[in-house]
């Protein structure tokens, strides 16, 4: 069965990206219809928007949507292609897959980590109110009169707001994508010793769902204590769900522990559609180079194809990516043991390689 899905090149390396995973995920033979959409900043004068209606409206119908990396538009009041994205399909949930994979330069070994990171919620959900203007100051003035610690006048504000309903859809869904990709334990990542009413609130969602999961081990951390934890052990984590704020971070750092964002697939998934993409940027200055490591976003289209259920698929591109990476021989400059080793191949030529390696499978 062929698979309709909205490709949307990107702006800057992004379109030399998603033609070598393109390529890749050919390679695999799974049928994929591809629906050709633009966003970004290349569009932005002709559409007058760096996400087109008929972009949009094709993830809302295809369900499905693999994205190259879009630089943010400066000074056009448009705060981000991917955020809009976000908002507009509902994708609450982000994962972040971060394993090591020998050949690739890190301090670490045997790191499998996933994060599930709450998308819509929490101090990122954009409530803020700007330090001196009249909504703050009537904010300030609303609040005082109901609590004892006073805000001091001239703050600048922001809310961080999470429900018991958006606590359960993540958790949840950390829980199922554990039991569904063989994962022994979820952990449930809080301040809840401080903010006892919002992270509060989501460890006690945490506690009510893991208990319809006794197949899978539930670990209870505080989140200054696991950024500690992961320096210094990171193979004892498995799955971690966490609030938007701290999933951001901890997404990163988790990446710099397997090698860097280069390495690191992503992908943000709602109820009804999901976006696969690279967690890095777009790298204009290398614009035409053939020479962007592509593995980040080819990764995400594993894990695209694992969404499709093409599980077999899946996992032949991540072996024969593995392969071409322990081999050394045929990968960009940032995968060599220097950055400026001659024997580098660009973009087009490591997705060859690992094509040739799927063609064995």
């Amino acid at each position: 069965m062929a698979h309709r899905v909205t490709l949307i090149p990107g702006d800057g390396t992004g379109p030399e990206l998603t033609e070598a995973t393109r390529r890749v995920l050919e390679a695999t033979g799974v049928v994929l219809e591809w629906d050709l959409r633009q966003a970004g900043v290349d569009v932005m004068e002709e559409a007058g928007t760096p996400l087109p209606e008929e972009t949009l409206a094709s993830v809302k119908a295809n369900g499905v949507a693999l994205k190259g990396p879009i630089t943010t538009p400066i000074g056009t009041g448009f705060r981000s292609v991917n955020v809009a994205l976000r908002h507009e399909l509902e994708l609450y949930a982000c994962l972040r897959p971060c394993k090591t994979y020998p050949g690739v330069r890190s301090r670490y070994e045997d790191v499998d980590v996933v994060i599930v990171r709450e998308n819509t919620e929490d101090l990122y959900a954009g409530i803020e109110y700007e330090a001196d203007s009249e909504a703050a100051a009537h904010v300030i003035d609303t609040l005082n009169a109901l609590q004892v610690k006073q805000i001091a006048a001239g703050s600048g504000i922001s809310v961080k707001p999470i429900s018991a309903a958006g606590s359960e859809r993540i958790i949840r869904f950390a829980f199922e994508y554990a039991r569904s990709h063989g994962r022994r334990e979820v952990a449930g990542v809080t301040k809840a010793n401080i903010m006892k009413f919002t992270d509060g609130l989501f460890l006690s969602v945490f506690r009510q769902v893991s208990a319809d999961y006794p197949d899978i081990a539930a670990r209870e951390v505080l989140v200054d204590a696991l950024t500690m934890q992961l320096v210094q052990r990171p193979e004892e984590f498995d799955v971690l769900v966490l609030p938007n704020l701290y999933g951001d971070i901890i997404s990163d750092l988790t990446a710099g522990l397997v090698g860097g964002l280069g390495v690191a697939p992503g992908a943000n998934i709602g109820t009804d559609a999901a976006v696969f993409e690279a967690t890095h940027g777009s790298a204009p200055k290398y614009t035409g180079q053939n020479k962007v490591n592509p593995t980040a976003m080819i990764l995400s289209g594993k894990l695209m194809l694992e969404h499709l259920g093409e599980r077999d698929a899946a996992a032949r591109l991540e072996a024969a990516v593995a392969a071409v990476i322990a081999a050394g021989e045929s990968v960009t400059y940032d995968l060599k043991p220097t950055r400026d080793d001659p024997s580098a191949v660009g973009t087009s030529e490591y997705a060859d390689a690992i094509i040739e390696r799927l063609e064995r499978t």
